[in-house]
């Protein structure tokens, strides 16, 4: 299941993939949340959240990987 946090290539922003902690397994539900990140590569404002079915948040993943997006270590919350 898509899970972490990618950053795009211009370093400006990231998006964290989370398991909606109480969504049934059959109907499994991802939540993203976008931020723009400080000077330092790290969260600094946010911009958006959405919940996503485990396909659709797959399709995301991928695209923004095959946007250059990377993954880096940051935890949400």
């Amino acid at each position: 299941m898509p899970n972490g946090c990618l950053l795009n290539p211009e370093g400006s922003r990231m998006i964290f993939f989370e398991e909606c902690k109480n969504s049934p397994k059959p109907n499994l539900k991802i939540h993203t949340h976008l931020f723009y990140t400080n000077h330092l590569g790290e969260p600094g404002g946010y911009k958006s959240s959405e919940k996503l079915n485990i396909e659709s948040a797959w399709e995301k993943w991928h695209e923004l990987h095959q946007k250059g997006w990377t993954e880096v270590s940051h935890n949400y919350g």
